[in-house]
């Protein structure tokens, strides 16, 4: 991706000098004010480094760089100055919003030196994130393989809370949207230390006794406990401990949430998933699901559930067919049971098929303990 450069200045005469100066050097857009600027941060970002003049109508250029560290935090700024406008500038630096501050008039070699030390860092930043991002996005690659291996029935129940969330996250800006897939995907991690029984029975709606009724609550406190401990899982932790409790509180300070009020919604967002997910367990369509939810509106933003209600039933660009187990692919979604050759249920229906159980299947129809073949929904 090209990094690119924002100038934002209220006299375009100066913008125009800018871009003759500085076009072969980077790949750079201007705006005349403040507002022009928010705009093309929304239409054209991200940029490597926004550089604001300080004196605009409206908007100076310090409160307008605020707003860009609100948009885009990852963006580098930089604020073009007076002498007359030093001690403003100065304040801004301090307040941490500013990467540095330039005074006017600017040489060329001094932006110049500026921009290319302003792209370094925005390197720096960006390179530590997706680190980051891969590192986490890997380990919860490994523990969603172990959910499947050793509970489907919670992989399963995972996979469709994903599907849910990620449909309504789409609707809203939310900052680092991957959160929220990853709490989905992880929701029903504490379920490894149940029975398989118990969690289908669980799922379902069956009347558990009070002993069992209290070990299935406390799964996703289990889920919690289990990753905390990974470094930056803290707020997915958290949003996964939410999705069983009547009133979502407000997150303590050992979650290091830079957008607190983010990840409280992906937490009200998981719990309506997983309510949804409990209706059509229990054999209702969408629509009454759907309609069910709306009438418990102190559980539930309403917001919310319409963002949920139109959601496309699954398996909607999908169709059905026999499928050997030696040529099932990930993505693929059985559409029966899998029985041992005993009768004992193996992988329930609904399941997706990831890596780890399609290799336990083929494992189990080498040797002859399941059927070679099954029904499964195959992308169109």
């Amino acid at each position: 991706m090209v990094e690119k450069i924002l100038f934002v200045d209220d006299e375009p005469s100066v913008l125009d000098g800018i871009r003759r100066m500085l076009h072969r050097e980077f790949e750079m857009d201007t705006a005349i004010g403040a507002e022009e600027g928010l705009a093309a941060i929304f239409d054209h970002g991200p940029y490597a480094v926004v550089i604001s003049d300080m004196r605009m109508p409206g908007l100076n250029g310090a409160q307008f760089l605020a707003h860009v560290r609100q948009i885009s935090p990852e963006t580098v700024k930089m604020l073009l100055t007076g002498y007359t406008d030093l001690s403003a500038a100065i304040d801004a630096v301090n307040e941490g919003n500013i990467f540095r501050f330039l005074t006017k008039p600017c040489e060329k070699e001094v932006l110049t030196n500026a921009i290319q030390e302003g792209l370094v860092q925005y390197r720096l930043v960006t390179a530590e994130r997706n680190l980051l991002e891969n590192t986490l996005i890997g380990s919860i690659k490994v523990l969603t393989d172990v959910l499947s291996a050793t509970s489907p029935e919670a992989f399963g129940r995972s996979r469709r809370i994903v599907r849910y969330v990620n449909h309504v996250v789409k609707k809203y800006d939310l900052t680092a949207p991957w959160r929220f897939e990853a709490a989905a995907m992880l929701s029903q991690l504490g379920c490894v230390t149940l029975d398989p029984e118990l969690i289908q029975e669980a799922y379902v709606g069956e009347p558990l006794s009070a002993e069992d009724q209290a070990r299935f609550a406390a799964h996703p406190k289990v889920a919690r406990d289990l990753l905390c401990h990974i470094p930056r899982m803290e707020a997915i932790a958290w949003m996964v401990s939410q999705q069983l409790v009547e009133t979502i509180p407000e997150i303590p300070a050992e979650v290091p949430a830079t957008s607190a009020e983010s990840v409280a919604l992906g937490a009200r967002i998981l719990k309506l998933a997983v309510a949804f997910d409990n209706l059509r367990m229990r054999g209702l369509s969408d629509a009454l699901a759907i309609g069910q939810l709306r009438g418990r509106h102190r559980e539930f933003e309403q917001k919310l559930i319409e963002a949920l209600a139109d959601i496309a039933p699954e398996g909607s660009q999908m169709e059905l067919r026999k499928v050997p187990v030696a040529k099932l692919c990930t993505g693929m979604i059985l559409q029966q049971n899998v029985l041992t050759n005993v009768g004992t249920l193996m992988v329930p229906y609904g399941n997706e098929i990831t890596p780890a159980l399609r290799i336990k299947l083929m494992n189990f129809a080498r040797a002859g303990s399941i059927d070679d073949e099954v029904m499964a929904l195959v992308p169109v």
